[in-house]
């Protein structure tokens, strides 16, 4: 049987479907569906024919095509705590930043690395999914100077913001929504619900790097819709809260919190492939074995600056080999039981599937939005709808090794 026939964009040489509207690599617009007439690409400067109204997102962001999009693998760039799969010609921003200690005092709040760290379409931000950073609480409704009433909400105990104990969805409209868009207008929240599966989630991912996850936990997503800029977007936001309670002097935080974003009426067309961005995450196991070993010793100050660096050495080697065998066992487990970090309703969830590397004859995750799933063994990543477009024969990415990744057998 003659294969069917591969269009390419003349604008950039990408692999395009018959009937195609744009190009979605370099979002050329075509006067004609693709195979009928030769596409070109719209001017950026172009004017509109008529004043955009703020229901006109079709108009005013590309969708996503149903086939042909590639990923790259990109480090988070400040210290490549991590790397994640990027659609090609999306930008990122942010990352990983720290306290300087040369300028405030080592507390509660200044132990760790923050993340705020996002991936975005286009420098508008129009379809973007954004990582937040956690955020230590303390609530002082049982403290002795907290019933006197001598610290306000918001005040700073120790590094700790002092605020009540908030559930999820709670925290999501109070905080994480007026944090993110500060200019926001017309918003509301169409949407909250409680989400157990999120709290799974995260302990066992703290289970599987040795931590404890022992206090109590709420899940919760929100979804709203709202101005900015002049346009409407609607977004869903994610978090779980952490409360350690009376034992914990009342400290409380924020985990994964995290949100994607797209023109109104179009998140739910984005949502699969920003889960796939969210899902593709991999820590880089001398960060964390870095990050770890900092906590540490800057909670136990006493240590000098030389021996805190040859412990600091000797520590995170040892916490990178933990780390590296854990790894491992999390893969076995994974092949051998059901019971896994990314079982099958979360896996419906986030618009996941389990497939198996070609390269390495591992299970990872993958989008479940296309039909088909190509990979490099540098973690480069292409989906599409047709069986007989190989990226290796298009030049995608400029690469020719690319191998078909099959689904996982169950």
């Amino acid at each position: 049987m003659p294969k069917p026939e591969i269009l390419k964009c003349p604008s950039c040489g990408a692999p395009i479907a018959r009937g195609a509207t744009e190009c979605p690599y370099c979002l050329s617009a075509f006067v004609e569906p693709a195979g009928q007439a030769a596409p070109r690409r719209e001017p950026e400067t172009q004017a509109p024919s008529r004043t955009a109204e703020p229901g006109d997102s079709a108009e005013q962001a590309p969708r996503p095509t149903p086939q042909g999009i590639a990923f790259r693998r990109v480090p988070e760039p400040n210290e490549n705590a991590f790397t994640l799969s990027v659609p090609e010609g999306w930008q990122t921003a942010g990352g990983v930043s720290r306290a300087n200690f040369a300028q405030q005092a080592i507390n509660a709040q200044s132990i760790e690395a923050k993340i705020d760290f996002e991936v975005k379409r286009d420098p508008e931000d129009t379809v973007m999914i954004r990582w937040c950073p956690e955020t230590k609480y303390r609530d002082m409704r049982f403290s002795p100077a907290g019933m006197m009433g001598m610290f306000g909400m918001g005040s700073d105990v120790g590094g700790l913001v002092v605020s009540p104990l908030m559930g999820a969805c709670q925290f999501l409209a109070q905080v994480v929504f007026h944090w993110a868009h500060p200019r926001a207008t017309d918003y509301r929240m169409t949407s909250q619900q409680q989400s157990p599966l999120l709290v799974q989630v995260y302990q066992q991912k703290m289970a599987a790097f040795g931590i404890p996850a022992q206090f109590e936990y709420d899940g919760g997503i929100g979804t709203f819709v709202y101005t900015e800029n002049g346009r409407r977007y609607e977004e869903k936001q994610f978090t779980v809260i952490e409360s350690m309670g009376m034992m914990g002097g009342g400290m409380w935080s924020n985990k994964d919190t995290m949100l994607i974003r797209a023109p109104e009426g179009e998140l739910a067309q984005w949502e699969p492939l920003l889960h796939r961005i969210r899902e593709s995450v991999v820590l880089n196991p001398q960060w964390v074995a870095g990050e770890i070993v900092s906590q540490e010793f800057l909670s136990q100050s006493f240590l000098n600056a030389q021996q805190a660096e040859q412990a600091r050495s000797r520590r995170a080697l040892e916490i990178q080999q933990h780390i590296q065998q854990m790894d491992r066992q999390i893969a076995e487990h994974r092949m051998r039981t059901n019971e896994e970090i990314q079982d099958p309703a979360y896996l419906t969830m986030v618009g996941q599937e389990e497939y198996v590397n070609p390269f390495t004859d591992e299970p990872e995750t993958g989008s479940n939005e296309w039909e088909y799933r190509w990979v490099t063994d540098g973690g480069e990543e292409y989906y599409t709808d047709v069986e007989d477009d190989d990226p290796s024969v298009n030049g995608v990415l400029d690469r020719s090794d690319w191998r078909r990744s099959p689904v996982r057998r169950r």
